[in-house]
């Protein structure tokens, strides 16, 4: 038989025994009481002080207890289960991720190109739509830079680079507006495809959409209905990857549609220096 089986066996034989073992109080008492009676009849002649018989009847009493006690010890130390406790684990909340900070901040422009050609990495952009989307209504071509209180500029921003680009369109006005459409044609010269695009008025107050069409990327910005923009200067500007090289920005075109006062104005051109000033009627 193994040495683990005997132990267990031990160990069962001896749980039994405690749990029938039922000390005789009574009995033990009464040896007591029967050995202090003899010490007090008449006539009985000590053969030792009485100090010490009842330190001898304190002393068998006290042993017997000890006796109980510790044999209780070591039927309950035999019996314990020994099994290690299962290690505890505390439980770590995971660092969230943070969510991307949208801004109306113009986001920086990817790093100059490495010199093994690979475009580089694209810049976040402040608006979610970074892919096309359902197509929004074309607006019709406008030459005029200024109409009214309207006045716009179309020009590429100076960190554009050889695979990226940016277009920005600025927007002047001087009254209030309760609509506006701002549209954006980006020519396809070769590889040109959305990274993103931003606007430096409330996201929450624009719907964007991206497409392709007759040979243009097509960014058009939406005032939803109920709000409005205040007179300032504000800017749209679209972000694209494009073919390796100096891009020609002479095709791309964009158009601004506004209400102000209940009266629509028009304004629009391409990319080509305009002089600032804003108009009023």
């Amino acid at each position: 038989m193994r040495q683990q089986d005997v132990h267990q066996e031990l160990r069962a034989r001896l749980h039994e025994a405690a749990e029938a073992h039922q000390p005789d109080r009574a009995r033990i008492l009464a040896r007591v009481e029967r050995g202090m009676s003899e010490h007090g009849r008449t006539g009985h002649r000590a053969v030792r002080p009485p100090v010490w018989s009842w330190a001898r009847v304190v002393g068998a009493t006290a042993a017997v207890a000890g006796m109980l006690a510790v044999g209780g010890y070591a039927v309950a130390s035999a019996v314990k289960d020994d099994t290690p406790a299962p290690p505890q684990s505390v439980a770590v909340s995971p660092t969230p991720t943070p969510s991307p900070d949208a801004t109306s901040r113009a986001p920086l422009p990817p790093v100059d190109p490495t010199p093994s050609g690979a475009p580089p990495s694209r810049p976040p952009s402040a608006s979610p739509s970074g892919r096309p989307s359902a197509s929004a209504s074309a607006l019709p071509s406008a030459d005029a830079e200024s109409d009214g209180p309207l006045w716009s500029d179309g020009s590429v921003d100076p960190h554009s680079n050889d695979f990226w680009a940016q277009s920005d369109v600025t927007l002047k006005t001087t009254r209030e507006l309760t609509a506006l459409t701002v549209q954006l044609k980006v020519a396809q010269t070769g590889g040109v495809s959305s990274a993103g695009a931003w606007r430096s008025l409330p996201e929450q107050d624009f719907t964007l959409t991206v497409d392709e069409r007759g040979g243009f990327l097509v960014y058009t910005w939406v005032l939803k209905e109920g709000r409005t923009v205040p007179k300032g200067e504000w800017v749209f500007a679209g972000q694209y990857d494009h073919a390796r090289g100096g891009r020609d920005a002479k095709d791309d075109r964009y158009t601004i549609r506004g209400t102000a006062d209940g009266r629509q104005r028009t304004v629009g051109g391409g990319f080509a220096a305009h002089t600032d000033g804003a108009g009023d009627s």
